[in-house]
């Protein structure tokens, strides 16, 4: 119940900033609020979830996908793309296109036992 995203054109600052608005929900609950999350990386964020969501239904054998929950969302930093820029006086500066790789762990939600 695990999916995970590497090599993402975003840094990993701004993919942070999606990532923990949807920490511990529920997986319903999580994919309303990147629908309607205004972030460019809210996408490769939603993509990922459903995702770990198939993964669930395949492999984990879930059958009701009501009861997923977020239980780790991590954030790392990728490869960094070294590009240069020119500027005046024959100088250049350098531009650092990071990347981000996101890993997602879904568990099931613990229902609650009668205690009669």
């Amino acid at each position: 119940m695990k999916a995970s995203a590497t090599h993402i054109r975003i840094s990993p600052r701004k993919v942070r900033m999606v990532v923990d608005t949807v920490r511990g929900k529920s997986v319903s609950q999580a994919l309303s609020i990147l629908g309607f999350t205004r972030k460019k990386a809210a996408v490769p964020v939603q993509k990922l979830l459903k995702s770990a969501v198939a993964n669930a239904v395949e492999n984990g054998g879930i059958n009701d996908v009501e009861t997923l929950v977020i239980d780790r969302i991590m954030v790392d930093e990728g490869p960094t793309l070294k590009r240069y820029m020119p500027r005046a006086r024959g100088r250049a500066t350098p531009i650092r296109k990071r990347t981000s790789h996101i890993r997602i762990i879904l568990r099931e939600r613990e229902t609650r036992q009668s205690l009669a």
